[in-house]
């Protein structure tokens, strides 16, 4: 579980093409591996890998994950090169507090970057997203880019906006990205549960009453 508060800019120092899978290691300072085990949870431009060795030199280190197919179909980070920054997160302790919201890091699908509007104090970007994905964005809802924890500014059905503030765009892969780039998404787990719960009481029509005195208490 994470928060998407990005912790730090990392750097792909390489990517193994395996097949059905792809090896990826990220440069990231050395305070940031510095109580990592083999099958820790890291949130790597949003989606959660888990790490399966890591090397530190001075105050530079790098740690190795292995990306599965299902993780390549749904997000961007089949298209990460060497040089290309991420955004990185270690996974949230109980005790930390909860600055951004619930991440999972289980990515539902891959935006695109449509424009970015420039203003004095913050940047707005619009964010095309999958028609499937719009029923659970809402305005001032929350949701993660590119692992990023942001409050939903605009919304329609095929994308939504959102606003930067300069920390944002300065600390994250977000302040670098532009029109046509690509963004992994991931929305609200509360909205999910809420429709897996409630899905069908609202598809489903209302049911008969059973006996005339069940009739009778319903007229």
């Amino acid at each position: 579980m994470f928060t998407g508060l990005v912790e730090e800019l990392g750097t792909v120092a390489a990517v193994e093409d395996l097949g059905t899978a792809a090896r990826l290691t990220v440069a990231v300072s050395a305070g940031l591996v510095a109580d990592a085990r083999i099958g820790d949870s890291y949130a790597v431009n949003g989606v959660c890998l888990t790490v399966t060795s890591w090397e530190t030199g001075g105050d530079r280190a790098v740690f190795t994950v292995d990306v599965m197919r299902e993780s390549l179909d749904r997000s961007a980070l089949g298209g990460l090169r060497v040089g290309d920054r991420v955004n990185v997160e270690r996974p949230l302790r109980l005790a930390d507090r909860l600055g951004g919201h619930l991440v999972q890091g289980h990515v539902d699908g891959v935006g695109t970057i449509e424009r970015r509007i420039p203003d004095e104090h913050w940047e707005i970007v619009d964010v095309a997203m999958p028609g499937s994905l719009s029923r659970y964005v809402v305005e001032k809802g929350s949701i993660t880019v590119d692992g990023v924890s942001l409050t939903v500014t605009g919304v329609r059905n095929d994308g939504f906006s959102v606003s930067l503030i300069p920390e944002t765009l300065a600390r994250t892969t977000l302040g670098m990205k532009g029109p046509g780039e690509q963004v992994n998404l991931e929305v609200d787990v509360l909205a999910k549960y809420t429709e897996r719960l409630l899905g069908h009481r609202l598809s489903s029509p209302p049911v008969a009453p059973d006996s005339a005195h069940e009739r009778e208490a319903t007229e």
